[in-house]
């Protein structure tokens, strides 16, 4: 397959492209780089089966040749890149995605949407299955990047119901891993570069908050399994939901176009989470509060069930492991 990913030198985006080559695919990054880095793709150049465009998507998008899949992953992702840069981010989710979109149907290619556990807000329901519709407020400052990814849902199944076009919804919960910017204000990336720097762990609110932490092989390798789904069928039988379903799946036949929450369902509070990297960091760092951001959500875990069943898919890796691999890695960078 030829497979375009925007925002493919991103932090995921960069991920996505190492697992798709090395299945023997053939990648083009599309990234404007206003938080991908070209360090997270160098590895790639020269590949005769990767290639990398400067390019902001919000613009009209033409590639030359097939596409048979598209991976819009385009959009800041932490709140501190969204809080500083909310109407890129709006235009990306909104503009980004009809643009995407609108090529997915020129070209008859199926379109893999990076949505987000955001659309679920502040949740009144623990964990969050794919039919909560969410508690979010549109006005809040964190709203930018909610609703514009509840826009690009909406758009996504749209075009699906509409042209035909053939697509899939990824909601991504909290993710880490090597490649996360040191300073991208994320939970992981901030407890492990101060704790190495020796400064204080920062906490907002009393820590008790809880988060579900995804190791970034895991994420991919679900993401992977979401896109390439019956990938060997045509256009037409893939826009026929039960085409490739056994009689014992039909209770699963309308996920393959609607949402999949992919993540991993151990939950442990902020809190839990800072005391786990001093410890694996071996760092005297102390432990700060400070004030509980507007909208911040209160619980995050995924309920994985249909990715279970649909992808046979669940994470493997513990996150202690996964620790000790990113703060290895940014012992280097930093």
């Amino acid at each position: 397959m030829r497979i375009l990913i925007t925002g493919g030198a991103g932090f995921l985006g960069s991920h996505l492209s190492d697992l798709l080559i090395g299945k023997g695919h053939e990648v083009v990054a599309m990234d404007n780089l206003i938080t991908g880095r070209v360090e997270n793709i160098s590895h790639l150049m020269g590949n005769p089966k990767f290639s990398f465009i400067k390019y902001n998507i919000c613009d009209y998008i033409h590639i030359d040749g097939k596409l048979d899949a598209i991976l819009h992953f385009a959009s800041p992702a932490s709140p501190q890149d969204y809080l500083e840069m909310p109407i890129a981010t709006l235009k990306v989710g909104a503009l980004g995605t009809h643009k995407a979109l609108g090529l997915a149907k020129a070209k008859g290619a199926r379109l893999l949407l990076a949505s987000t556990s955001e659309v679920y807000g502040d949740p009144l329901l623990n964990p969050q299955p794919e039919s909560y519709w969410g508690n979010v407020n549109p006005i809040g400052a964190r709203g930018v990047y909610d609703e514009a990814k509840r826009f690009a849902e909406a758009m996504t199944m749209a075009y699906h119901r509409y042209h035909g076009v053939d697509t899939r919804i990824v909601r991504i919960f909290n993710t880490y891993g090597p490649r996360m910017r040191p300073h991208d204000g994320r939970v992981v990336s901030n407890f492990v570069v101060q704790a190495l720097q020796g400064k204080a762990l920062t906490i907002f609110g009393d820590g008790n908050q809880t988060r579900s932490f995804c190791y970034v092989d895991d994420l991919v390798r679900g993401i992977t399994e979401l896109l390439l789904i019956d990938s060997d069928k045509s256009v037409a039988e893939r826009t026929d939901r039960s085409s490739f379903l056994t009689k014992s799946d039909q209770p699963l036949k309308e996920t393959m176009h609607d949402p999949v929450n992919i993540g991993n369902p151990r939950e442990l509070t902020v809190k839990q989470i800072a005391e786990l990297v001093l410890k694996l960091t071996e760092s005297k760092s102390q432990i700060e509060h400070r004030p509980l951001p507007v909208d911040d959500p209160k619980v995050r875990r995924p309920d994985i069930r249909r990715a279970k069943e649909f992808l046979r898919w669940e994470p493997k890796v513990e996150l202690e492991d996964g620790l000790r691999k990113t703060i290895e890695y940014f012992r280097q960078v930093i």
